[in-house]
Formats: structure tokens, C-alpha cells, sequence
């Protein structure tokens, strides 16, 4: 029996990654004319067109994406056949990991965290991919690209790989002067002022209602926004308030604004921050080196 050529194999997992001829020459570090001719190669063994003219680009076929994640998986599969067992050769490691998470955790970490990736595989590169509000995280992780979920909210398959990063309960966020601060805080006088749900999904009600109902007392969300730091800068010129995780003070303390924190008088649970993987990426060495130094990271004061 014949074996297929891998080259083909590795080509076509560039080809529906990128969904371009010049995208998939420039991974593959060859010419486009060079990859158009492995494309029709690709064609000719699958006898199927695989990519196709669609306007000034080019769409894959049904065949192409019932293909995709088979393709895939098995182009990594391969690359573990030929790394070694547990070593990676950091100083050399030319590698971009893709880490899905909200701009708090970016603030929080992500300079901290690419100064200790640079300093051990300075060839790395860091691309920090913004959430979606589809709750898609298990098909994201699954489609290889994604190294890694951070989030506290996660929707995830019992395959899915999970660490605890850290954990954070949730404070109050209010301008200075407001008048919330001129008596004691009560859930009643926490609920009288329009608040700020932060949500990628764009939800307004969460834990914070729930505890509220057991005083009979409901809160009126004005604004709903899809990031803390958007947040935030609703609040000097209103007498909005943003429940907020408490630590990313620091940061909030950094921009200077005239913004003050209060405990919110609710029994809330605290957040615990997770990164999640796919179990394909489970004994790469790279990426658990990449793991280790993101819970190191985490461990360091922001």
C-alpha cells in the first residue's frame, strides 16, 4: 500500500486554517505560486476542489470543512510523534500561543505574563484573542487554534482540561462623592442607585439579583457593557455603580480616577478564574510550559 504524501496533509491543515493560498504559502514558508500547485495536488487526491472562488476570496467546500477538524488533529498528532517526550528547547521555541480572555485579565497580567515568557523563549509570541458573546468555548478550543480559555465564566465539555488561577470576590465601584457613601451601606441603599452589568453575553441579572431577591429588594441595571474598564469610565460623571472584582483595584487606583470602593453588603460567592485547554495540548511541552508560567504569573501581585 502506498502511503499519501504528509506534505499534502500538513498543507491542506494551512489551506483551511487560513482559508488562503498566500496565507497558507507564508505559514508553510513557501511561494504562492509554489502552495497553488500543492493545492491542485491536494485536489487531485481527494478529487474534490477543497477551496473555492468566492468574490476576491476563497470559501471552503463541504467537503473542505468535514475534513477540517480530522485534518487537524492529525497534523498534530504527528508534530508529538517527532517532539521529544518532555523537553522543550525554550531559548529556541519559535511559537505564537492564542489565549482567549477579557481586557481585565490583559490589564491585570499581560505585561507581567510576556516578561516571563520572554524571559526563557524570547522567540514567542503572545496574541491575546478578545471573548465572544456566542458561548462557543468548547469548539473554539476544539478547533486548535485557541491554546487557551481564561475566564470565570466557562462553558466547557468534561473533556475540556481546567486549572484554578486564582480566586476574587466582587466589591463596589462608585465617584467619590457619591451619595452612597453618606450612610452606612445596606443592601436597600445598594439597590436605590442605577448600576452596571458588565457581560460579554449582554446580561443584566446575575448573583448580585439573586442575593437581593432574599431582601425582596431589586436593583435597576441602566447600563450593560462589555468590559470593566469600559465601565469605569461611565462612573465620575454619574451616579451609576459597577460591582466589580476586587482585584483589579490596584489597577483602577492607577488611572487616577476619582473613584471610590465599598464592600457590597451581599453573602456573594467568590470568583474563582480558570484557564482551560484542550486535552490535545495536554503533554505538549511547550504549551504546559506555557500553563506553568501563566499559574506562576498569576501568583505575582498585579
Amino acid at each position: 500500500m502506498q502511503l499519501p504524501d504528509m506534505n499534502l496533509l500538513v498543507a491542506l491543515d494551512a489551506l483551511l486554517d487560513e482559508g488562503s493560498v498566500v496565507g497558507a504559502a507564508q505559514r508553510m514558508n513557501l511561494s504562492p505560486a509554489a502552495m497553488s500547485r500543492t493545492l491542485g495536488r491536494i485536489r487531485d487526491a481527494l478529487g474534490d476542489p477543497i477551496l473555492v472562488r468566492a468574490g476576491r476570496g476563497l470559501v471552503p467546500t463541504p467537503r473542505a470543512l468535514a475534513l477540517r477538524e480530522q485534518v487537524s488533529a492529525l497534523v498534530e498528532q504527528a508534530g508529538q510523534v517527532f517532539r521529544s517526550g518532555d523537553d522543550v528547547d525554550l531559548p529556541n521555541l519559535d511559537r505564537a500561543f492564542n489565549i482567549r480572555t477579557n481586557d481585565l485579565f490583559i490589564a491585570l497580567h499581560g505585561a507581567q505574563l510576556l516578561r516571563m515568557m520572554h524571559e526563557q523563549a524570547p522567540r514567542t509570541v503572545l496574541r491575546f484573542v478578545p471573548e465572544s458573546p456566542g458561548g462557543d468555548d468548547d469548539s473554539v478550543l476544539r478547533d486548535g487554534r485557541t491554546d487557551l480559555i481564561i475566564s470565570s465564566t466557562i462553558d466547557l465539555g468534561p473533556e475540556i482540561k481546567v486549572q484554578s488561577l486564582f480566586h476574587t470576590v466582587y466589591i463596589g465601584l462608585a465617584r467619590r462623592d457619591h451619595p452612597i457613601f453618606d450612610a452606612e451601606i445596606t443592601p436597600e441603599r445598594f439597590a436605590a442607585y442605577p448600576q452596571i452589568s458588565v457581560s460579554r453575553r449582554g446580561r443584566a441579572n446575575g448573583p448580585i439579583d439573586v442575593e437581593l431577591a432574599n431582601y425582596k429588594v431589586q436593583r435597576r441595571v441602566a447600563l450593560i457593557t462589555p468590559s470593566f474598564h469600559s465601565a469605569m469610565f461611565s462612573l465620575p460623571d454619574s451616579d451609576l455603580i459597577l460591582p466589580m472584582p476586587a482585584n483589579i483595584l490596584n489597577s483602577v487606583n492607577k488611572l487616577g480616577l476619582p473613584l471610590r470602593s465599598f464592600q457590597i453588603p451581599l453573602a456573594l460567592e467568590q470568583v474563582t478564574v480558570m484557564q482551560a485547554w484542550h486535552p490535545r495540548f495536554q503533554n505538549d511541552p511547550a504549551h504546559r510550559w506555557l500553563r506553568q508560567t501563566l499559574k506562576a504569573c498569576c501568583s505575582v501581585d498585579p
